[in-house]
This record gives structure tokens, sequence and C-alpha cells, in this order.
């Protein structure tokens, strides 16, 4: 598991490691049943307070991406074919998000960019 904290960002460390962990989870690069790091390991290999890391397995696990079983730890659970097409969904819409601004910013109209977005999509047939 690989997880990068920047000090730049204005994201909130625990919110960074959520991310980072969600997205892995969501892309199958952390499979079902996979064992987490414990609170504690987390805290230390990222250098980041303990109430941080605990944040972040809490959010994870409001949201069912991980389970806790206590005494043995954290896992990653089986993921519904939904969430994972909800979590995929979140991303474009934010690429689609940025390339709607960046075309506005260059005067480029919706209907330009739909054709721009037509013909890209047929291309990766």
């Amino acid at each position: 598991m690989k997880i990068i904290i920047s000090n730049q960002s204005k994201t909130p460390i625990y919110e960074q490691i959520h991310t980072q962990i969600k997205e892995q989870i969501i892309s199958n690069d952390l499979k079902p049943g996979h064992h987490l790091p414990s609170m504690r390991q987390l805290a230390k290999d990222l250098n980041v307070s303990l109430i941080t890391s605990k944040r972040a397995y809490e959010e994870l696990e409001k949201n069912g991406f991980i389970y806790s079983v206590v005494g043995k730890g954290s896992f990653v659970s089986d993921q519904n074919e939904e969430m994972i097409k909800e979590g995929k969904m979140k991303g474009i819409e934010e690429q689609l998000l940025a390339a709607i601004q960046n075309s506005k910013d260059i005067g480029i109209s919706l209907k330009e960019l739909q054709e721009l977005l037509t013909i890209l999509y047929k291309e990766e047939d």
C-alpha cells in the first residue's frame, strides 16, 4: 500500500490518506480481505499522529471500504459492483469538470466540446 502525503496540499492529511486508500480499493490494487497496517503502524510509516490515521480508518469504515475486527485489525471489505462504479463515476465527473473549465477558459463552446468528446470516445472502440 503506497500513500503519499503532501504538506503543501490544502486537503487535511487524514483525508489524503482516506482518498488514496479508497482509490486503491476501487482500482482493486487492494483486494477484499487484504489486511491493512494497524493505525499505529500507519501513523509511524507516514510520520503522522495516531489520531490522523484513526480518523482516516474511521472514515473508510463508515463508507464501507474497510472493516475492523477487534484484536485482529482492519481489512478491505468486499466491494459490490455498484460501489466501484460510483467511485469511478465520481472520478470521471471531476475530470469532466476540469475539462469544462479549461474549455471555457479558452473559449471552446459546448457544441465543440461535445464533438471532441464524441470523436475521442469513438476512437477508443
